[in-house]
């Protein structure tokens, strides 16, 4: 299982049509609706908005008025074959005059998804846990080493530290006569070497 670090951009112009990929890391289904409508503003004039995501437990798509099958399952099935997840991949076409057909409109879609793909960083992704740790100040610099494999999302210096992570069972578990623990929310997070 694979995401993507950051967002992306790929243009091409096929028959007159230009057509830009655009793939967009994403947490939720309200993480593509929000995306999806700030790309309808900043490129107004499109005639479609074709797109596909995928998340850790849903996914979906949208031919947005291109004949049926010929956009979102091409690209949904692009991203699933890439083992991608936590992405949102729109691509945006200007219509050029020029009708692809629907095989011309299956390779534009699937070769943009492909090519704007190709452009990101990948990461790895690993089932892991999501915590809040508290500690004294006077084991800060101890709870930090044991925490260099993993993502600290928030550090709050009140009373004591308390540190919001992203992290492994294991590496929990080596900090915990340390800390006090908060919480625990399971995850999928990137694997940190």
């Amino acid at each position: 299982m694979k995401s993507i670090l950051n967002k992306e951009i790929y243009e091409t112009t096929i028959k007159n049509s230009k057509f830009i990929g655009i793939i967009i890391p994403i947490e939720s289904k309200d993480d593509v609706k929000n995306n999806l409508n700030k790309l309808k503003e900043e490129y107004k004039i499109a005639t479609h908005y074709c797109y596909a995501f995928t998340l850790i437990n849903d996914k979906g798509f949208s031919d947005d008025g291109e004949p049926n099958k010929t956009a979102g399952i091409p690209i949904l099935k692009i991203i699933e074959g890439n083992d991608l997840v936590n992405v949102l991949v729109v691509v945006i076409r200007y219509f050029g005059g020029i009708k692809l057909g629907p095989g011309g409109l299956i390779r534009a879609y699937s070769n943009t998804c492909k090519e704007v793909i190709n452009k990101c960083t990948l990461i790895d992704l690993i089932k892991g846990l999501e915590a809040s740790i508290t500690f004294k100040y006077s084991l800060e610099k101890e709870v930090n080493y044991l925490l260099k494999n993993s993502i600290i999302r928030n550090k709050t210096y009140e009373q004591n530290c308390t540190y919001i992570i992203e992290t492994t069972k294991e590496i929990l578990d080596s900090i915990s006569n340390l800390v006090t623990i908060n919480y625990v929310n399971e995850k999928i997070i990137p694997k940190i070497n």
